[in-house]
């Protein structure tokens, strides 16, 4: 997988942790940087943390999938990407957020917003990619992103929300479409 992909997919993966932070700067009366720091740390931490794990799932049964690897990649990532396509046109809204920043509310969303690096991470064990770079991309991406998702979300509200989630869907749909073309291909 080619670096540029790789750093595509970590955009990708990094829009619910975005959209998350977007949502919490917008509930900040004032910008408060440790706050940010630790939306930005933890969400970049679970993302990064999550494809290892996932990997390594995945890596376990790769003997047994090897035929028809490259359907689950695409199916994965597909499933996530329309997920999140669903979500960014969804009419649902959230309640408001509170102000204070709590741990626990902020693991759940760490959590919760990693889910689909888990998952990415079983499709990488399917290509030729470093587990361990793809890690790193993926986390350095989602804490800069989340940061500066805090931030803008503190300036400019919740109207960036939407696209975030559909830019990133249609980045982890893309994704699958080329692994599987490439494999059809090959």
């Amino acid at each position: 997988m080619a670096p540029w992909s790789v750093f595509l997919l970590a955009l990708g993966v990094s829009a619910d942790a975005f959209a998350v932070s977007l949502g919490k700067g917008l509930h900040m009366r004032a910008f408060n940087y440790r706050n940010a720091l630790a939306i930005a740390l933890t969400f970049g931490l679970f993302q990064a943390v999550m494809p290892v794990i996932g990997w390594l799932l995945g890596a376990s049964f790769a003997q047994y999938i090897v035929d028809f690897d490259h359907w689950i990649a695409f199916g994965l990532l597909a499933l996530i990407g329309g997920k999140m396509l669903f979500d960014a046109f969804s009419t649902q809204k959230e309640e408001p957020d509170a102000e204070r920043l709590r741990i626990r509310e902020l693991l759940l969303l760490g959590l919760a917003t990693s889910i689909d690096a888990l998952a990415v991470g079983i499709s990488l064990a399917f290509l030729d990619v470093s587990i361990v770079a793809a890690s790193i991309t993926i986390g350095v991406t989602t804490f800069v992103l989340s940061f500066a998702g805090v931030a803008l979300g503190h300036r400019v509200g919740n109207r960036f929300r939407g696209p975030a989630e559909i830019a990133g869907g249609v980045i982890l749909i893309g994704i699958g479409v080329k692994i599987l073309i490439d494999h059809l291909t090959a």
